[in-house]
């Protein structure tokens, strides 16, 4: 009897730890009774009936599925290669997480199988030249129309990269030439415009020393020019009516002029003017 009740105890209790299941922030969970879908699992502590029940766990982060390389001829006729990344993330609600498990098998493969195709189908309308220099159209392009198809998957098609795409060799090497003709005449043109940029630069400095000479010379002549008006106005204002001073300098700058020393005395009288060592009189001097 003793037996019997500690089963009653311990049975339910090792039923109760079996059928733990904790489901991580990362997944969602799908609880299965007897191969029919039963309840949806969140994050935290979920219980199952052990043997009875079971949880699949569905990861809803973002993934990444890379698309084996693959030959597509574009709209020119070229035949390139390209290599494709597709990231994708499984709608963490219940009816998406039901449908990536319940409407197809395998959701991985087809969204790989699914890119290969698109990819044709829409590379196969644009010349290599677009495809080359469009990326981010293109990759927006076939995001968009990957996401649509996979949509009754519960997939959200997040993004996809184009990796790289490769032409054919001949056409690499014609790609090289004209990229390299390219940057050849950019930088002919960047050193154009730098060497026009220094000589428009010489040319203005020079005009701006012009312009200080030119003005430095105004100044000097407007300087002489006030000199000039000053000894005017000196000569009006002191000499005016006094003509026989007057006189005295001028003869005394010609003798200078000559090495002559000359001598004006006024002393009460008459003035001398001494030429050389010889005296003589004042009228005649003047």
């Amino acid at each position: 009897m003793a037996g019997f009740l500690i089963g009653l105890v311990v049975i339910p209790i090792i039923i109760g730890v079996l059928g733990i299941r904790i489901v991580r922030p990362t997944h969602r969970g799908l609880i299965e009774r007897f191969g029919k879908y039963n309840r949806f699992a969140a994050p935290g502590f979920n219980w199952v009936i052990p043997g009875l029940e079971t949880l699949i766990p569905v990861n809803i982060t973002e993934c990444m599925v890379d698309v084996e390389p693959q030959d597509i001829i574009t709209k020119d006729n070229l035949n390139a290669r390209v290599d494709l990344m597709v990231y994708y993330k499984i709608r963490e609600d219940e009816e998406n997480v039901k449908r990536s498990v319940y409407n197809v098998d395998n959701f991985q493969r087809q969204i790989v199988s699914l890119a290969q195709t698109t990819a044709r189908n829409v590379i196969g309308d644009m010349r290599f030249v677009q495809v080359n220099n469009q990326r981010n159209e293109l990759n927006t392009s076939l995001a968009k129309v990957l996401d649509k198809e996979s949509d009754n998957w519960g997939v959200r098609i997040v993004r996809v990269e184009l990796k790289e795409i490769t032409p054919p060799g001949d056409v690499q090497a014609t790609m090289n030439t004209v990229i390299k003709a390219e940057n050849e005449k950019i930088a002919a043109i960047d050193f154009a415009t730098a060497t026009e940029t220094k000589a428009d630069g010489q040319r203005r400095s020079e005009i701006k020393q012009a312009e200080g000479i030119k003005q430095a010379n105004i100044l000097k002549a407007e300087g002489e020019a006030t000199a000039i008006k000053l000894v005017n106005e000196a000569a009006e204002k002191y000499f005016v009516g006094n003509a026989k001073e007057l006189k005295k300098l001028e003869v005394t700058q010609k003798s200078l002029e000559k090495n002559s020393k000359i001598i004006l005395t006024e002393n009460g009288i008459t003035p001398q003017i001494i030429v050389g060592n010889l005296p003589i009189e004042k009228e005649e001097a003047e």
